[in-house]
């Protein structure tokens, strides 16, 4: 397998671990978005750099203020507009206009150096949008009040700030992927900061709780944001983009295996939208890993 495959191989565990966000958060108990943000970027922002400054590369966290800037932005602001989103709009619209940004990527992609954007990425963009769609509605009619403008527009904010520093990741892609624990370390600041203006305390109680943040801190809110910034840098990033559709199907997957919801055929009508525009957007990939086997029976 070529380093472009394995690299989006690496990125897509991303989206599997994102896909365990809502689960996790419903076990942590009542913590306020900007706590919860600021314990669990703080643990994994922690623990990368003590990686860092345990085998002597700590000096990758000295890089130009336009690369910080990029990743504050990208996992500070995303939070920050989504979580500002769900306080002024109701949360399945705001989630709806959030979840443009894996089409917003695919989109947007092909403004990037030798990427070249074809129909059937934007096809299956397309299919993975539909089923989000079926996920976060559960088949009701969408009502995007005029009354809630504010909340919308910061729910497009998020997916545009996502979308953006997922694709300018790749322009500065010789920028070391471990510099996203400084970044981590400066969201975990800035989460606590607004916790502190905006949130009243409430910390998490007994040992479930802590165990699901932390478990948030190493997985959907910590490794996750490195092995999706090496896929974004070096791997293919149109199938990543339709493929991050996935993430809000298994999330509710996980949600009725754990008891918190349903299955109904919008679920399933979902599982199957998602899939095949997975399927379809990765056509290149898929051909490129089949070319050398059909060489060789040759």
């Amino acid at each position: 397998m070529t380093s472009r495959p394995r690299a989006t191989l690496v990125g897509l565990t991303a989206i599997l671990m994102w896909s365990a966000l809502s689960t996790l958060v419903a076990v942590s108990g009542t913590v306020p978005p900007f706590l919860l943000n600021a314990l669990t970027f703080g643990i994994s922002g922690v623990a990368a750099t003590i990686g860092l400054a345990v085998t002597g590369r700590l000096g990758v966290l000295r890089q130009p203020w336009r690369v910080w800037l990029l990743g504050v932005a990208g996992l500070f602001g995303y939070h920050a507009l989504y979580f500002a989103a769900l306080r002024w709009a109701p949360p399945v619209e705001a989630s709806l206009v959030n979840y443009l940004w894996p089409l917003l990527i695919v989109v947007l992609s092909g403004l990037l150096p030798g990427e070249r954007l074809r129909p059937h990425h934007l096809i299956g963009a397309g299919l993975g949008l539909a089923g989000a769609v079926a996920v976060v509605t559960k088949g009701r009619a969408i009502d995007l009040d005029p009354a809630h403008v504010a909340g919308y527009l910061c729910a497009a904010g998020a997916a545009f700030t996502w979308a953006g520093y997922s694709v300018l990741s790749r322009r500065v892609g010789s920028v070391p992927t471990a510099t996203v624990a400084g970044f981590c370390l400066a969201t975990a600041i800035l989460s606590g900061v607004c916790h502190a203006v905006f949130e009243t305390s409430v910390w998490p109680v007994g040992a479930v709780q802590w165990g699901a943040v932390v478990a948030l801190a190493v997985f959907p809110l910590g490794l996750a944001f490195f092995v999706w910034d090496h896929g974004v840098k070096r791997g293919d990033i149109q199938v990543l983009g339709a493929a991050s559709y996935l993430a809000p199907l298994l999330s509710t997957l996980l949600l009725i295996l754990s008891g918190h919801g349903r299955f109904d055929a919008s679920i399933g009508f979902a599982a199957g939208a998602i899939t095949l525009g997975a399927i379809v957007a990765s056509k290149d990939m898929l051909l490129r890993r089949k070319a050398p086997a059909s060489s060789a029976e040759a």
